[in-house]
């Protein structure tokens, strides 16, 4: 079923109360550019009005033409800002879907949203970052939709194999200060050779999107992950910090000390024993993943986050994936009230073992019941920090929640 045609999510009349008047969403599996973007229009832009339409975020697969794809959006969307990024799988209204896109409305009632790109992300200084960022909140505070403060958080996309990540997203976070933020990395259907970001009409790689949103609706950033840590460590002995590559584990060629700890043969693993059996770091009380992206041929393993010589790695195991993720619902749903949306950042080592541990059904069924969409990412972004297996998201409350945004971020 994750690959079977869905159809769009209905848009609800102007003044509608429910969530979808609030946050419409649609999706499409059809692979014309010109067609699929039509069939995101045809639902966002055509109910609310055309300047009704404030903004459009949208997540999309790698196997569109994105020139065509890039043209066709801001056809679709005359004069509303379009942002966005490829992904290694998209969450829609209806689900899990490859090969397809997903996009969300941003109606001018309830949101004011700005973007910018990064697009030299080795020369993104404080300074740089300051610029920006006084930027979209001054773009924001224009369009007088609610105040900054407490009310506004910031969306990140970043092309997903740049592996500058950790540098722009920590000065990114010293500019934003109490603003909470959030995003991912993005994918190109687990072939990790091309991501891509959108910006304006184009997509780019080596780049990344900031999107700042400014509400008077109740909103909270969060982010969890399932995994518990075990007793075994990894201490990491040899390392090229730059190409996130790790040689050795204690001493010890890299692939064979992991499927050592794992109890596979090196020949044999894949990305299934890197979902099920991750590594992490611990700073303070928590545990950060630090994902295996492949096996090398020369024996050493490279990851999607920072690895670097004497860092300790944990061995880490899962506990119920979709228990975790209820939980953390349910806890969003008693501060926030019912959501009109939430977006998530998804790990794709999380589908994967969704997938493995044949729960797809499951999952879908917890997503629709949350309005969950999003994609799955290459890895995802948090309050400054670049992290590995998690879903990171934004949940947005309805009109009739309480008052504000979620004040300064946890």
């Amino acid at each position: 079923m994750l690959d079977a045609p869905t159809p769009p999510s209905v848009a609800h009349p102007v003044g509608d109360s429910s969530p979808a008047a609030v946050l419409p969403t649609a999706c499409s599996h059809d692979p014309d550019p010109t067609r699929a973007a039509r069939e995101l229009a045809l639902v966002l832009a055509e109910p609310l009005a055309g300047p009704r339409l404030g903004a459009v975020l949208f997540f999309c697969s790698a196997e569109y033409p994105l020139a065509a794809l890039g043209e066709a959006l801001t056809a679709a969307f005359e004069g509303v800002p379009v942002s966005g990024c490829t992904t290694a799988g998209e969450i829609t209204p209806n689900g899990y879907a490859r090969g397809g896109i997903v996009a969300i409305g941003f109606p001018r009632a309830h949101f004011a949203v700005s973007t910018a790109l990064i697009d030299d992300l080795a020369h993104f200084d404080l300074i740089r970052a300051q610029r920006l960022t006084d930027t979209l909140l001054n773009e924001c505070r224009h369009q007088a939709v609610a105040p900054v403060a407490g009310h506004s958080f910031a969306l990140t996309l970043l092309d997903g194999l740049s592996s500058s990540e950790e540098q722009v997203l920590a000065t990114l976070d010293a500019a934003l200060g109490s603003i909470p933020s959030f995003g991912g990395s993005a994918g190109d259907d687990n072939r990790l050779a091309h991501t891509h970001v959108f910006h304006q009409g184009r997509f780019h790689d080596q780049a990344a999107v900031v999107v700042m949103v400014n509400t008077p609706l109740p909103f909270e950033v969060f982010s969890t992950h399932h995994l518990r840590p075990r007793r075994e460590k990894l201490v990491v002995t040899a390392a090229d910090r730059q190409r996130r590559t790790v040689f050795e584990l204690n001493a010890a060629p890299a692939a064979e000390e992991y499927a050592r700890l794992v109890g596979r043969p090196v020949d044999a693993l894949d990305e299934t024993d890197f979902a099920r059996h991750p590594l992490a770091v611990r700073i303070g009380e928590a545990h950060y993943v630090r994902s295996i992206q492949r096996v090398n041929p020369d024996g050493s393993l490279t990851f999607y986050c920072a690895v670097e010589n004497g860092i300790v790695l944990t061995a880490m195991t899962p506990a119920p994936i979709l228990d975790d993720l209820e939980s953390v619902f349910a806890g969003l749903e008693a501060r926030l009230g019912s959501p009109a949306l939430v977006i998530g950042c998804d790990c794709f080592l999380r589908r994967l073992e969704i997938e493995a541990l044949e729960t797809v059904t499951a999952a879908e069924g917890l997503l629709r019941r949350h309005r969950t969409v999003g994609f799955n990412t290459y890895g995802e972004q948090h309050h400054g920090m670049h992290i590995n297996q998690t879903f990171t998201g934004v949940a947005i409350g309805r009109p009739e929640g309480r008052d504000g945004g979620t004040g300064e971020r946890a």
